[in-house]
């Protein structure tokens, strides 16, 4: 998780939400990362999640991530959650809970429907005061700066 919140941090700098995502093997090595980069590329799906998933399955030449964990500072969204079931993830491991965007323990809770094409070991919470200070910091400076 310290390598995703120094992914954050980038995405912080880079004047993006400040969400960062590993992909590691089940050897435990990191086989890609990623940050936000929706501004950067005026791309909505630019979510770290999405971005770190497919640089994984290029560099593996696989489209399926069995046996692999995602690693975020952030609970995923509803759209980033089913891209992992679609990858088939193993293991999601994030951060801060997200109760107004998140898509694995709020909002669509994307895993516990019967229609769930897979259902990924869910861990939250791991760092999450890290994660939700950097969060907020972000959307302060965003507001302080757009008065």
């Amino acid at each position: 998780m310290d390598i995703a919140l120094n992914l954050a941090n980038c995405a912080f700098d880079a004047g993006e939400v400040p969400v960062g995502a590993l992909v590691i093997s089940p050897e435990g090595q990191i086989v890609s990362e990623a940050f936000n980069q929706v501004e950067k590329l005026q791309n909505p799906t630019a979510h770290a999640e999405i971005l770190a998933l497919e640089k994984a399955c290029a560099l593996l030449s696989r489209k399926r991530l069995v046996g692999y964990t995602l690693v975020v500072t952030l609970e995923p969204c509803p759209m980033c959650a089913a891209a992992a079931m679609h990858y088939r993830i193993d293991r999601i491991v994030f951060g801060a809970y997200d109760p107004k965007g998140g898509g694995v323990e709020h909002g669509a809770c994307i895993f516990s429907h019967r229609q769930s094409l897979h259902r990924p070991e869910i861990i939250g919470g791991v760092q999450e005061q890290e994660s939700q200070i950097l969060l907020k910091n972000f959307f302060q400076q965003m507001r302080s700066t757009s008065c």
